[in-house]
């Protein structure tokens, strides 16, 4: 079978496993949709009053594409627990003696993951709609192509991840270990330039910093400034990176 077609298959099974237990889509989205509710319309009055580090507009269009990030954070990477879960039971092995792509393991996986977060990506901005959430349809696009990007990458990673350590107990501090800082770090809830000149200089070495800057400048209207250059490029090079290194593994695990 050709690897598209595996693919397809592998993913086809996924989403049947995610519709039978959609719990898990609503549950990833409670948290920033709280965020959204409770927290967003305190930044309103701190952006009209000037204070430095937030761009001039709505509250709105600068929160949501840190939530989206946000989102694209807790959800992909913790995907690393299904493909453990498969291993246990055997899943994993079964898919060996058969003649299906090694890769189409991974390529399946992801795809649903892609979907899965899109789908999340699109209720969350929604939300913001009726709250009053204003962004050009063009710039909304260009965040969601930013969320595939970040699904690849993250849900590349912890899906390797798993495979390797095969032990939720290893993946589950892994994944906090890594993710906590990022957000934290990438200016999701406040800007960094709010911060000493040490943390800003940390934050720089953060990708999702430059991500969430270009969704911002998108959902400005603002398209063509450095700002999005940098946050394409970073973007898709985390991807091909994380897939690179995903390749490899799943190659080598399951020969």
């Amino acid at each position: 079978m050709s690897f598209a077609r595996d693919t397809v298959l592998i993913f086809q099974r996924q989403m049947r496993l995610s519709l039978r237990n959609p719990a898990w889509v609503i549950i990833g989205l409670i948290q920033p949709i709280l965020y959204l509710a409770f927290f967003a319309p305190l930044l309103t009055k701190v952006i009209s009053s000037g204070v430095r580090g937030f761009s001039s507009g709505s509250a709105w269009a600068w929160f949501v594409p840190g939530l989206l990030i946000q989102l694209g954070l807790f959800g992909a990477a913790f995907v690393g627990f299904t493909i453990i879960a498969d291993w246990r039971y055997g899943v994993i092995e079964r898919f060996r003696v058969t003649p299906a792509s090694r890769l189409a393991i991974l390529s399946g996986r992801l795809l649903r993951d892609v979907v899965t977060l899109l789908v999340q990506a699109v209720v969350l901005v929604l939300a913001g709609l009726a709250f009053g959430l204003r962004a050009p349809f063009a710039g909304i696009l260009i965040g969601m192509g930013f969320i595939v990007l970040v699904a690849i990458s993250l849900a590349a990673v912890s899906y390797t991840v798993g495979l390797l350590t095969k032990s939720e107990d290893v993946l589950a501090p892994a994944i906090n270990m890594v993710v906590v800082p990022l957000m934290l770090l990438s200016g999701i809830m406040l800007p960094m330039t709010l911060g000493p000149g040490w943390l800003q200089g940390i934050a720089r070495a953060t990708p999702f910093r430059y991500i969430i800057d270009a969704m911002r400048s998108a959902y400005a209207g603002q398209y063509a400034n450095t700002v999005m250059v940098e946050g394409v490029a970073v973007a898709i090079g985390m991807a091909i990176v994380c897939l690179w290194f995903a390749t490899r593994a799943f190659v080598r695990e399951n020969a």
